[in-house]
């Protein structure tokens, strides 16, 4: 890990946040990632104690970042990498029990639930 300054997409895929590369570009590409309050490009480049705003569907992530690095690297040493806001937390948090609630797992149906779901569009 460096101190200095690494590509937005680059750092993006080594925290973690995003599978590939070009996940990460079209995520920036597309406006779904403010760094300091401005939508950039995925060649701006990212440095410590800059604030990224990232949206992955429902998900909103307001970090702080800690430090750079060009390197995928495990999960557990990504997550050193940012610092994630307390608002940040506590709306995922609400937005995750909200979920839970309503019986929305977020996951794709079993086989036996796409049955069932093609019997109600057929009309059985």
């Amino acid at each position: 890990m460096t101190d200095q300054a690494v590509r937005l997409d680059k750092w993006l895929w080594a925290a973690r946040f995003f599978k590939t590369r070009s996940l990460a570009q079209q995520a920036v590409r597309g406006g779904k990632v403010e760094i300091n309050g401005d939508k950039p490009k995925p060649s701006r480049l990212v440095r410590a104690k800059d604030s990224l705003r990232i949206s992955k569907g429902e998900l909103i992530f307001e970090i702080d970042v800690l430090e750079v690095g060009e390197k995928r690297v495990s999960a557990s040493l990504a997550s050193q990498m940012y610092l994630e806001t307390n608002d940040s937390q506590v709306r995922r948090e609400t937005l995750r029990a909200e979920r839970q609630q309503a019986g929305d797992s977020g996951r794709r149906p079993d086989k036996h639930q796409r049955r069932a779901l093609r019997r109600i569009h057929r009309g059985d």
